[in-house]
């Protein structure tokens, strides 16, 4: 069984790519809550969302977020009446997060709520919060601090990042299914998507627990550089980085992780970032990593499964001698 850490656009393609390759037993995505928000009185769950929709193949492919073929009536409707706008809700997007926002209120979990939601879309694989409990990305600015989606959506990720933090972290669990396949005598290996590491992998690493669970691992972790020749292919991975002081790079994703993976994945385009990488006792591996179709990701799924079953035996190999 493979545990894959995800969230946006870059860490939903891998995970369709994964799924494509793996049996659902064999596949445990766990994606980041930390943009979750309360939003005209409903609970969104954009990664969540975004891993669901795509795994079930009904994702809009041009935007990267919401289904589709979406109509927009409600939002309409709603500038009509001028209400708030600014974080836009599809016709068929919306009936996901009043499902979701009924069974939370009469008490469900998250994780039972993504469970049904990902039965009824036919999703087979299992897509699991990183924690039920409240946890709240906070961009700290200039400006003072500001909740993620006001940053990334209404404002465009324009202002200037001077920290993150995530609200409620200390006090969260990981969700079960999460717990249970850190410690799982099925696993494998752990795959970290091209995720934006700041926003969409630190919040899950900042469960507790998380971390400490990748700093002991017994199995392969292999992360895969969202940064390409210097710059992030969707997303405000590269500009966050160079505020917060980073060199934009995949040797940068290399330090970011370093501790917690035992391989980074580099596109082609960054081979010469090789031999630094290695420096950094985590081990290059060199192969196309664009996703710009199905045939692209089940390539790069196939790579990271491979390389990881290669290190799984020879661990075993040697905890054998």
């Amino acid at each position: 069984m493979i545990l894959a850490l995800a969230g946006g656009v870059g860490g939903a393609r891998l995970a369709l790519g994964l799924s494509e390759v793996l049996a659902p037993e064999a596949l445990i995505v766990a994606v980041n809550t930390g943009d979750d928000f309360e939003h005209l009185g409903l609970h969104i769950s954009p990664d969540l969302d975004t891993v669901m929709y795509t795994l079930a193949g009904i994702n809009d492919p041009i935007q990267g977020w919401g289904i589709a073929g979406e109509t927009w009536n409600f939002m309409g409707a709603l500038e009509e009446l001028d209400g708030q706008t600014w974080f836009r809700l599809g016709d068929r997007d919306l009936a996901t997060h009043i499902e979701r926002t009924t069974r939370l209120r009469a008490g469900q979990s998250l994780s039972a709520v993504t469970q049904r939601l990902c039965a009824q879309l036919q999703v087979d694989h299992a897509v699991v919060p990183m924690s039920d409990d409240s946890v709240r990305t906070v961009v700290h600015t200039p400006a003072g601090p500001l909740a993620f989606q006001d940053y990334f959506v209404r404002q465009r990720a324009e202002p200037r990042v001077e920290r993150i933090v995530f609200d409620g972290v200390r006090d969260a669990r990981m969700s079960p299914a999460l717990a249970a396949a850190l410690v799982s005598d099925a696993l494998e290996a752990i795959v970290v998507c091209p995720s934006n590491p700041y926003l969409s992998i630190a919040p899950i690493l900042a469960v507790p627990g998380v971390r400490e669970a990748l700093e002991q691992r017994r199995v392969p972790s292999i992360a895969v550089s969202p940064i390409i020749g210097g710059r992030a292919l969707k997303g405000p991975a590269a500009k966050i980085m160079r505020e917060l002081g980073a060199t934009p790079s995949a040797l940068a994703i290399a330090e970011f992780y370093r501790g917690l993976i035992d391989a980074l994945v580099l596109d082609d385009t960054d081979a010469n970032l090789a031999d630094a990488v290695a420096a950094l006792a985590i081990q290059p591996i060199v192969t196309p990593t664009v996703m710009r179709d199905l045939a692209a990701r089940k390539s790069l799924a196939y790579k990271i499964i491979e390389s990881a079953h290669s290190r799984f035996a020879s661990a075993r190999r040697g905890s054998m001698r």
